[in-house]
C-alpha cells in the first residue's frame, strides 16, 4: 500500500477506462479522462456485440489450435483470417498464441479469467443501476447453436471448462430452441443456453451514461490524443498530448489496442495485437430476438440492440493502420442468413470495424507497472472488454488509490511476458 495520489489521469474513454474513472471518482479522487474521441466512440466499446459473458473463462487458444493455423492464413472466409500482407507482422504473436494453447497455460489463463469475470453479471447490473440506466442490461441469457452432436462435441472441452468454474448450462433440443427463438432456421438442432447471462442493449449509451455520472460527480473528460507518457526520476508525471501536457501523480493506461504503443518507450514490450472485428446493424430485419444468438460454426454474435439487430464477429489481423476490408463485413450477411433464413435481406447502412486489444493468453493486463511507480495498466481484454470492464474497475481502483485490491493481481501482471 502507498499514499493515495491526489490527481489521477485515465487514458482511454472506452468502457474500461470510464468504469475505472467512475470508481476512482466515487472514492473522492481528482480524476481526468483523456481520449482523442468522445467517450465510447473511438474503439471496440462502440461496436461490440453487447454480450455480458461471465462464464467465458476458456481462452481463445485451446489444445488443437495448431491444426487451424493453415486455414487462418489461406481461407479469406474463415472466421479468423490473417491477410497475406500481414503474415510476417503477425507471426510472433501467433507463435505466442499457439504456445498459450498448451494445457498448463490454458489452466493458468482459465483461473485468471474466472477470477476476473465470475461476478461480472452482478457487477454490471449494480453499475447500471448506479448510473441510472438499468434498462440497458437485459438478463435473458445467451443461446449457442449447433447443427448436430458432432459439431457440439468439438466444443466439449470449452463447455466443460465453463461448467467446472460454475457455469449453468442447459442443453436444448430443436423444440427447446424453437420455444426460445422461433425464427432460428432448421439447420440448427442443438443449443446450449446460458440462462444466467445478460447483454447490453446499447454499449454506446452505456458508456455515455457512465460518462454523465462521472462528470456529474465532478470528474473531467478532455479531448486530446496522447502521444507519450511522461516521467521524472522514474515516476509518472502524466502524459503529453497533442494539445498539451496532462499532469498527474498516477496514470491508468486503458487505451485499448493503442496501449502497447504508449507503454513501449517505458520498457514494456507487451504482445498486444488488434483482432479487428466487424458489425452490421440491421434496423428492419423482419425477425425478433430476445437474447444474443451465437451459431458455433459461424463465430458471430447476433444480438437484439435497442434500435437494430446487430451481427458482430469475424477476427481479422491487420494492425491498427490497415484500412477496413468490406469483404469481411460482407461475410456477416451470409452468417445471418444461415441462422435466420427468413430475415429480410435489406442492406445495412454501411458497416463498422473496430480493434479488439488481444493478448496471446486471452488474459488482460491489469495492475501496477512494477518498474514505473504511478503507472497502472488496464487493457488487453480482447473479446471480453465489455464483460470485463466493471470487474476490472472493482479490482484496480483500490490499488490506484493505495489500498489493497479485492484479489491477487499477479496473474494479470504485464511482467508475465518476456520483454515486459
Amino acid at each position: 500500500m502507498s499514499a493515495a495520489p491526489s490527481r489521477i489521469l485515465v487514458i482511454g474513454a472506452g468502457i474500461v477506462g470510464m468504469a475505472i474513472a467512475f470508481r476512482l471518482r466515487q472514492s473522492g479522487a481528482e480524476v481526468t479522462v483523456v481520449d482523442a474521441e468522445p467517450p465510447g466512440e473511438g474503439g471496440a466499446s462502440f461496436g461490440n456485440a453487447g454480450a455480458i459473458s461471465a462464464s467465458s473463462v476458456a481462452p481463445l487458444a485451446m489444445p488443437g489450435l495448431l491444426r487451424q493455423v493453415p486455414r487462418m492464413l489461406l481461407d479469406r472466409a474463415a472466421p479468423l483470417h490473417v491477410p497475406a500482407g500481414y503474415w510476417l507482422r503477425a507471426a510472433p504473436w501467433l507463435a505466442r498464441f499457439v504456445a498459450a494453447a498448451r494445457p498448463a497455460a490454458v489452466t493458468r489463463a482459465t483461473a485468471a479469467l474466472d477470477g476476473l469475470l465470475r461476478l461480472a453479471t452482478e457487477q454490471h447490473m449494480a453499475l447500471a443501476r448506479e448510473i441510472g440506466a438499468p434498462e440497458l442490461l437485459r438478463p435473458h441469457g445467451q443461446l449457442y447453436l449447433y447443427r448436430d452432436a458432432a459439431q457440439l462435441e468439438k466444443d466439449r472441452a470449452s463447455w466443460e471448462i465453463r461448467r467446472a468454474h460454475g457455469a449453468r448450462l442447459e442443453q436444448l433440443d430443436r423444440a427447446g430452441i424453437m420455444a426460445l427463438e422461433p425464427a432460428i432456421g432448421p439447420a440448427y438442432q442443438l443449443g446450449i443456453l446460458l440462462a444466467d447471462h445478460a447483454h447490453c442493449a446499447s454499449p454506446l449509451r452505456y458508456v455515455r451514461a457512465l460518462t454523465a455520472a462521472f462528470e456529474q460527480a465532478g470528474g473531467v473528460v478532455v479531448r486530446d490524443r496522447i502521444v507519450r507518457l511522461t516521467t521524472q526520476d522514474g515516476r509518472m508525471t502524466g502524459a503529453q498530448g497533442q494539445a498539451g501536457q496532462h499532469a498527474a501523480e498516477a496514470v491508468v493506461l486503458a487505451a485499448g489496442a493503442w496501449s502497447a504503443r504508449l507503454a513501449e518507450p517505458l520498457g514494456y514490450r507487451i504482445p498486444l495485437e488488434s483482432q479487428r472485428g466487424y458489425h452490421l446493424d440491421l434496423h428492419d430485419p423482419g425477425i425478433a430476438l430476445t437474447r444474443p444468438v451465437i451459431p458455433a460454426d459461424r463465430k458471430v454474435f447476433i444480438t437484439p440492440m435497442e434500435t437494430a439487430l446487430r451481427v458482430a464477429g469475424t477476427v481479422e489481423f491487420g494492425g491498427l493502420d490497415r484500412k477496413p476490408d468490406p469483404a469481411r463485413a460482407e461475410l456477416l450477411y451470409a452468417d445471418l442468413a444461415a441462422v435466420f433464413p427468413e430475415a429480410r435481406p435489406a442492406r445495412a447502412e454501411g458497416f463498422w470495424m473496430g480493434h479488439r486489444p488481444c493478448l496471446p493468453d486471452s488474459v488482460p493486463v491489469i495492475g501496477p507497472a512494477r518498474r514505473v511507480p504511478g503507472l497502472f495498466f488496464a487493457f488487453g481484454h480482447g473479446h471480453l472488454g465489455l464483460t470485463g470492464s466493471a470487474p476490472t474497475a472493482e479490482m484496480l481502483a483500490p490499488v490506484v488509490l493505495g489500498r489493497p485490491s479485492n484479489q491477487d493481481l499477479a496473474p494479470y501482471a504485464a511482467e508475465r511476458f518476456s520483454g515486459a
